[in-house]
């Protein structure tokens, strides 16, 4: 990996990291339905942005289908749900939940796509239960009023991601990466305008100039420009080694968690985040090791 594509990583696990510090700084004065529609609707014209500039052509109604589930499942309802649960979970602790997305991704190959788990699988899908259950069971945010349901959506939205990264695999041919998080972040914007009707807008008076960097922080920075580093990670060293930033994103979530909201970690923070995390490398055959092996051969 060279030193531009490590810089990349870097970057883009601190503003992964830096969505969960975003949502918990604006969930107090914008309901969830309208923060996630300005977060998906500010990434959209980003990217529209990007795509005017660079002079993309893209085919959109020959995919609709596609980015219609890809908008759901990657955008609106796990965006939804960590809005939710930021409302009573921390920063900290949504961060090492979100690892257990490609921990679900494996469970559904699967049950999806017949793939037969190994025992180094079984063994991480069983981790990350484990430390699962010592960040909820010991953390002392779970003994709060709705903590519980905060819990389940976190594990909803990375349940989505999972699913999401199954259905990509098994019915997603010839749209190219940027094109897919353009039209998908659309198609969510979509998704969830109708449902504002019913939603009480948020005054603006309430708007303080804190939310406002925050809800354009989520937009710009935490999906519309980590799109385009995340994608051109892809292309430049490859979906393993790009899966690395799963294990960084909790340590800038707990980072800026502390930093910028004073949020307190316990040892069972980091005991079941190294669960988790341990469980996500198992599941996903990641292997550090592997990846340098491959470098080297090329």
């Amino acid at each position: 990996m060279s030193v531009a594509s490590a810089l990349r990583l870097i970057l883009l696990a601190a503003l992964w990291g830096a969505s969960f510090l975003f949502l918990r700084l604006s969930v107090a004065s914008m309901e969830p339905a309208w923060l996630i529609t300005f977060r998906v609707g500010v990434a959209a014209v980003f990217l529209s942005a990007v795509a005017l500039f660079t002079k993309r052509q893209f085919d959109w109604k020959a995919h609709k289908v596609e980015l219609l589930v890809l908008g759901v499942l990657n955008g609106a309802i796990p965006f939804v749900c960590y809005a939710l649960a930021a409302k009573t979970l921390t920063a900290s602790l949504m961060s090492i939940l979100n690892a257990t997305a490609p921990i679900w991704g494996t469970l559904l190959a699967v049950i999806f796509m017949r793939q037969r788990p190994g025992l180094k699988a079984l063994a991480g899908l069983l981790l990350g239960i484990t430390g699962v259950a010592i960040l909820v069971g010991l953390d002392k945010v779970s003994a709060k009023p709705g903590a519980g349901m905060a819990i389940l959506a976190s594990l909803v939205a990375t349940f989505c991601y999972g699913l999401a990264s199954v259905y990509t695999r098994m019915k997603v041919r010839g749209i190219a990466s940027f094109d897919m998080a353009h039209g998908s972040m659309w198609a969510a914007t979509l998704v969830l305008l109708p449902f504002l009707l019913w939603i009480p807008a948020p005054l603006a008076i309430a708007i303080s100039p804190i939310v406002a960097v925050a809800v354009l922080g989520l937009g710009v920075l935490c999906t519309g420009l980590a799109f385009l580093i995340y994608f051109r990670l892809i292309q430049d060293i490859g979906p393993a080694s790009t899966l690395t930033v799963t294990f960084l994103i909790p340590v800038f979530g707990i980072l800026w968690g502390v930093l910028f909201l004073g949020e307190s970690v316990g040892s069972n923070t980091f005991a079941g985040a190294a669960l988790v995390l341990l469980g996500t490398a198992l599941a996903t055959g990641f292997s550090p090791g592997a990846l340098w092996v491959k470098k080297a051969q090329a």
